[in-house]
């Protein structure tokens, strides 16, 4: 047997009898021969192979859109490379052509399916009259199986097919049979390789109902439910092969965890406000039902005045599956000290609620809590003491949260205090709505938008806990003015926030090259005195460009932004940067 030596093609030629550019690239896809040759130094031998198996992928290739009457030639140095024994290869290549000869298209003549599920929809693709195709075929395949599980019958299958070209009609039939199989029910789940959180508590998170008939999408949500406790780096269920004669399916539910606990820490450094240095600590699974505790802890305003530090440390615990396996209860206590432009201020809170995810978009909090503040504002040094009820819910359509080319995201929440000693009480109210409208070419350019309010009813400016009013400026609110330099200025010419607040914001971002995005933006805000829109008002506003470098986990973002409104419009510039987009 003659070993053949290295000796790289020179030349490949593809030539295509009809069909356009868009066949032609297509079958260069579906070509082994076109990845060996951008490779390195192909040896003749895998050449061959490569060619050899070149003519079942151009089939299959043509088969996916229709050409049911095509003729292949691959030749090597002349000689077709389906005469060539794999053990006669040459030892060099100098030429390969491939020419194809497509045929016609042909059309589906009989398009039958059966049986099937009430409710089933199968692709236009796959009709009487419609352009033929492998891919229509396997389509209709699919939303039949599909549907027969969505309806209990786990094990609906393909029992049999049958394809018949007709090629002077340039026609093909095709009769499908499914095998729906038995109803079925959720059986035992057998969870295995969990170390550290108990089974049965595995079992209660990943809630999949046992007893209860079959349903796909209960096993999609019961793996999405445990990754997200984040104590699990691999969660996979698989259904058991054989059905149990009580007409039970049973899972097996595969796990891998990560390690329980975990640390980190960050650093900033702004202009405004200094240098910030944060670190957390984090146990994933604190009890063995994954439980999380989470403590964090950050410093800011290093290297200001040393009065102007803040200081902040809190302590959140989680436990997942708790009365539902979509509820999470929480459990948030935490110090901190606050210097903003409007008031100084100590304080200290604890809490308690519930999380719970009622679809894909919708999700709703309730929490109780209990916070203690004592503060130094343009009103003077004051305490407030007061019990909290918050009521929240958001709805989210986004296609991605840090990079959204299309859908809308809406939160409201509601704060009802009921104050303590000589603490009024009342309502804090907030909502953020934003959309987003993709265009162009792969949503080349992105239309967005952000509208924000808040407001705060009962007592009056000078007794409303000042982190309750509000304040505009800076990256969360309107960028190119100062943090919060919009509020209100009272009689004695003291600066405090305002009980309503407003901004919109509008951003055009575009597409430059393969990682590289350009943003214009305005961003506008709007204070008033008292709640309800109602008192003296103020607004401003500011706009700039921004450059946007995509991770693939979200865009590196960088905004240089100016006032427009104001003495210093034009004047000054503000320098923002983050990861993902600014809302």
């Amino acid at each position: 047997m003659v070993v053949p030596v290295m000796g790289p093609a020179q030349d490949l030629d593809l030539d295509v009898n009809g069909g356009g550019d868009e066949l032609r690239s297509e079958l260069k896809n579906a070509m082994s021969l076109i990845e060996l040759l951008d490779g390195e130094n192909p040896t003749p031998q895998s050449l061959l192979a490569g060619a050899q198996a070149d003519y079942a992928r151009i089939l299959a290739a043509l088969y996916s859109v229709g050409r049911f009457g095509p003729v292949v030639s691959i030749k090597i140095d002349g000689q077709e490379a389906a005469g060539i024994s794999p053990f006669e290869a040459p030892r060099a290549i100098s030429k390969i052509h491939v020419v194809v000869d497509p045929g016609p298209r042909f059309r589906f003549g009989k398009a039958e399916i059966a049986p099937l599920a009430e409710g089933t929809e199968i692709p236009d693709t796959f009709r009487s009259g419609a352009r033929a195709g492998t891919a229509p075929i396997r389509n209709a395949v699919s939303a039949g199986v599909t549907r027969w599980r969505e309806v209990g019958h786990a094990k609906a299958q393909l029992d049999r097919q049958e394809i018949k070209a007709i090629h002077p009609k340039q026609q093909l039939d095709v009769r499908l049979d499914l095998a729906p199989g038995p109803r079925l029910r959720f059986g035992d789940i057998v969870v295995t390789g969990n170390d550290g959180v108990r089974r049965t508590r595995i079992r209660e998170i990943a809630g999949i109902p046992q007893g209860t008939v079959f349903d796909p999408e209960e096993i999609s949500d019961a793996e999405r439910r445990l990754r997200q406790t984040g104590v699990f780096s691999s969660v996979a269920i698989a259904e058991a092969d054989t059905p149990n004669a009580d007409g039970t399916l049973d899972l097996a539910l595969q796990v891998v965890e990560q390690k329980p606990r975990r640390f980190g820490f960050g650093a900033e450094v702004s202009t405004d406000d200094g240098g910030r240095l944060s670190a957390f600590w984090l146990h994933r699974n604190l009890f063995g039902g994954a439980e999380r505790l989470r403590v964090e802890g950050q410093v800011a305003g290093i290297g200001t005045d040393e009065d102007e530090l803040d200081y902040a440390l809190n302590l959140t615990y989680g436990r997942p599956a708790t009365f539902t396996p979509d509820t999470e209860f929480f459990l948030t206590a935490g110090i901190e000290r606050l210097n903003e432009p409007g008031y100084v201020s100590n304080q200290a809170n604890i809490g308690a609620g519930l999380t719970h995810r009622f679809s894909d978009e919708l999700s709703g909090t309730f929490a109780l809590g209990y916070r203690y503040i004592d503060t130094e504002d343009a009103f003077g040094d004051r305490q407030f003491s007061l019990l909290t009820a918050m009521v929240g819910a958001t709805y989210d359509t986004r296609d991605n949260t840090l990079n959204p080319t299309e859908g809308f995201y809406l939160s409201a929440t509601g704060t009802p205090f009921l104050g303590l000693d000589d603490t009024e009480s009342g309502l804090l109210f907030t909502s953020d709505a934003r959309t987003y409208f993709g265009f162009g070419a792969d949503d080349r350019f992105v239309l967005a938008g952000r509208a924000q309010i808040g407001t705060v009813w009962g007592p009056s400016p000078s007794e409303t806990v000042p982190d309750y009013l509000f304040y505009s400026g800076g990256g969360g609110t309107v960028r190119g003015q100062p943090y919060q330099s919009l509020g209100v200025t009272t009689s004695s010419s003291d600066f405090t926030g305002g009980q309503s607040f407003a901004a919109a914001s509008a951003e055009l971002r575009a597409k430059v090259g393969e990682k590289i995005g350009l943003v214009g933006f305005y961003d506008a805000g709007f204070i008033t005195e008292d709640n309800s829109f109602s008192g003296d008002s103020d607004w401003h506003a500011g706009a700039g460009v921004g450059l946007r470098y995509d991770t693939g986990i979200g865009p590196i973002r960088v905004d240089v932004a100016t006032p427009v409104t104001g003495d210093d419009a034009g004047q000054s510039v503000e320098l923002y940067i983050g990861i993902g987009q600014a809302f």
